[in-house]
């Protein structure tokens, strides 16, 4: 196992704490995938699977709204996303495409369990960690809410070119 993949993992606020052996165990059974530049890992409405870390690349996160691709945000090496799918079960809530050939980790709930089965605690702080990541991301979304009701109007999303 490269230990620049653990090292990877464990400056990441999901993997915070978390022990060596433990990201080792997790990473032995995690597919990398490789979405070439304008492919995508997946897109809005489809069934979410599990959660990514992004080893190689830039990815573009977006949001269809009124027949337009509106830009979320863009994440680079050692970003996650998709972590969302391992706690709701829901269908993904945006799309996510490659801007550059990409590598990423993917993170199943399947992965997950396998921890549980091996390290109970482990497994707790890594669930505690995703809330975690998933809480400050939705206090940053609460604000920009609360923001524009006051009619404080955040810039205008960029609009991106259908693929």
């Amino acid at each position: 196992m490269a230990a620049s993949r653990i090292e990877l993992l464990q400056q990441m606020p999901i993997f915070g704490a978390i022990a060596a052996d433990t990201v080792e165990f997790l990473l032995a059974a995690a597919p990398v995938v490789e979405v070439p530049r304008g492919g995508y890992f997946f897109r809005e409405g489809e069934p979410g699977h599990g959660m990514f870390v992004l080893e190689r690349g830039s990815v573009t996160i977006s949001k269809s709204w009124q027949q337009h691709e509106l830009l979320i945000r863009r994440l680079a090496q050692g970003d996650c996303f998709g972590e969302m799918a391992l706690l709701d079960l829901f269908p993904r809530s945006a799309s996510v495409r490659a801007d550059v050939d990409c590598s990423a980790i993917e993170l199943t709930s399947a992965n997950l369990y396998r921890v549980f089965e091996r390290d109970v605690e482990q497994f707790a702080l890594i669930q505690m960690n995703i809330a975690r990541e998933m809480s400050r991301r939705l206090r940053i979304t609460d604000d920009l809410l609360f923001r524009a009701s006051m009619g404080d109007v955040p810039e205008t999303p960029e609009r991106l070119l259908r693929r």
